[in-house]
């Protein structure tokens, strides 16, 4: 079945994944875990989230689990709950940033851990498919406090020393329900657009990129905003512009953020193999460990929790913090940004000018089908061995003065190339 991929189980509603689909999910994830304990259910702001949600928990209750229902919430918040209450895993309904006739399940086990390619989603993949079920009595528990409590948590790691003037895009996704709320109970000011929960994404799709942050960066310049984000449909990607409107890419944000953390106390930064070397040379100069992963949250995660690592980030704009868990959280990225800005009187845009500078290409798609686009970077290895390469994740190439990388995609029919020089 195509809807099982590297990260997560998605495909179009309701020809792919329908409320069948999500009761055998359910059934099947409460098979894979043992058919016992606690798991938290989550939903994104999709029209037919709500509907997959009821179906998931039968099964998962057929499956002998105790469910607790968090209702609309973020990707982030998810994994929070499962790690927070000691659960024995949880179940994110979304297709993040995927056009709103999609719709999909993130899955993890305890203490976060996602399943993906490699780490237990063949397994329960043949369960669901060969109908390997296994049945006993469940039940449902309510957490009648679980907003409060992720907003405690997160606000005791967070230090904004003064106002900032920030306008945020939440995409009519997750955040749009969450965010206003949070900000207004933190007593911090900060303006949106998008902010109201509509699972047809009138506003754009929730996908922050280049075209669809295009009105944002007009208003920050326009509005003299210190910053502005925006945030992807389930709430697990915060893409930050600078008071010029600049779009900056996740790696460059963690280059910044990894100056402004590794100033004070020494450990470790992970990043992915398709990110600039600033993020490597900033993290080394300051006496920190540079860590490079595999593309990809399961991954990063892995590492983050393996070298015990202060932040992490992607390319993609997903950044992880080891102080709530090694998670991928754009709230608390959001937070954290505000923080850095109200500890210092420069620019954002002053501050990033300061970091060595790097020149990158667009990431360059050649569409390939999934069932050859493996061989093709197996054959591509081959042919640059003679080279000094890195095969962690596709093949990187590198050189004295930059690199170049081709990996396939983990989600879509395509192969990647992106390259970098001084």
């Amino acid at each position: 079945m195509s809807i099982f991929r590297a990260y997560d189980i998605r495909g179009r509603y309701p020809k792919e994944v329908n409320e069948e689909v999500a009761y055998k999910i359910g059934l099947g994830f409460a098979t894979y875990i043992g058919n016992d304990g606690k798991v938290s259910v989550g939903r994104d702001v999709r029209n037919s989230s709500k509907n997959l949600q009821e179906s998931l928990i039968r099964g998962l209750k057929e499956g002998g689990l105790t469910v607790i229902d968090l209702g609309l919430i973020t990707t982030p918040m998810l994994y929070f709950s499962v790690i927070h209450y000691d659960l024995k895993g949880g179940i994110m309904i979304t297709a993040s940033h995927n056009p709103p006739e999609w719709n999909g399940f993130k899955l993890c086990k305890e203490k976060g851990e996602m399943i993906a390619e490699g780490k237990g989603m063949e397994e329960l993949k043949d369960i669901i498919m060969k109908a390997k079920f296994k049945r006993r009595e469940g039940k449902e528990e309510k957490k009648e406090n679980f907003l409060k409590d992720y907003a405690n948590y997160i606000v005791k790691k967070v230090k904004i020393k003064r106002e900032i003037k920030g306008l945020a895009d939440l995409s009519n996704g997750s955040c749009s329900y969450i965010v206003p709320k949070l900000f207004k109970e933190l007593n911090l000011k900060m303006d949106f657009i998008n902010h109201e929960p509509n699972g047809n994404f009138p506003s754009h799709l929730p996908e922050p990129n280049e075209e669809t942050l295009k009105p944002l960066a007009k208003l920050v310049q326009e509005g003299n905003y210190e910053f502005g984000v925006g945030y992807d449909g389930d709430g697990d990607r915060a893409v930050f512009l600078d008071n010029t409107g600049r779009i900056i890419r996740g790696d460059i944000i963690l280059a910044l953020l990894s100056k402004y953390y590794l100033k004070d106390s020494k450990g470790s930064v992970v990043f992915d193999v398709a990110s600039s070397n600033v993020v490597k040379e900033v993290v080394e100069a300051l006496g920190g460990k540079a860590i490079v992963s595999r593309v990809g949250h399961a991954y990063i995660k892995e590492e983050m929790i393996k070298n015990k690592a202060l932040i992490g980030g992607e390319v993609s704009s997903h950044l992880y913090f080891g102080e709530i868990f090694g998670l991928d959280d754009s709230i608390f990225a959001t937070l954290k940004v505000m923080e850095l800005l109200s500890n210092t009187s420069k620019s954002f845009s002053d501050l990033l000018n300061e970091l060595p500078k790097y020149f990158t290409t667009p990431v360059i798609n050649f569409e390939c089908p999934d069932e050859f686009k493996f061989l093709v970077i197996k054959e591509i290895i081959e042919e640059l061995k003679p080279l000094n390469i890195n095969t962690l994740d596709g093949v990187k190439v590198n050189f004295e003065d930059g690199w170049f990388l081709i990996r396939a995609s983990n989600t879509l029919p395509q192969i990647k190339l992106v390259a970098e020089a001084k």
